[in-house]
């Protein structure tokens, strides 16, 4: 008889663990398994052990990430800096605009329209 697709997947999860450490994405963790993209989030959705795996894998190469990115952030990689500090303290380095001040400026414009329009000195 042959193995459910959950039984091929349980036969494998170290090798699952392994490609999701080496960065493989959950689509082509599935084609190596042999099943359908949906059919392996079906599985993960049953399954917690197989969420583990994958988490603990990607864990490793996220790890990975942050260091590569830190060292290039710590080696003078502006654009590295500039996302490390976007992302770790955004309250203070988030690109954001200020839409209060926005519209503050857009009504002192048109007051100074209208006091430009009635001889008032501006």
């Amino acid at each position: 008889m042959a193995k459910s697709k959950w039984e091929q997947v349980k036969d494998k999860l170290i090798l699952v663990e392994g490609w999701a450490r080496d960065g493989l994405t959950n689509k082509e963790i599935a084609t190596n398994l042999g099943i359908g993209e949906t059919t392996f989030y079906k599985i993960i959705k049953e399954h917690p052990e197989v969420s583990e795996v994958l988490k603990k894998g990607k864990e490793v190469i996220d790890y990975q990430v942050e260091n590569a990115l830190l060292n290039n952030a710590l080696n003078g990689n502006t654009t590295a800096q500039i996302f490390w500090l976007k992302n770790r303290k955004p309250e203070k380095w988030k690109d954001k605009v200020d839409v209060e001040n926005k519209q503050d400026t857009e009504t002192l414009q048109k007051l100074d329209e209208v006091l430009k329009g009635l001889g008032g000195v501006v």
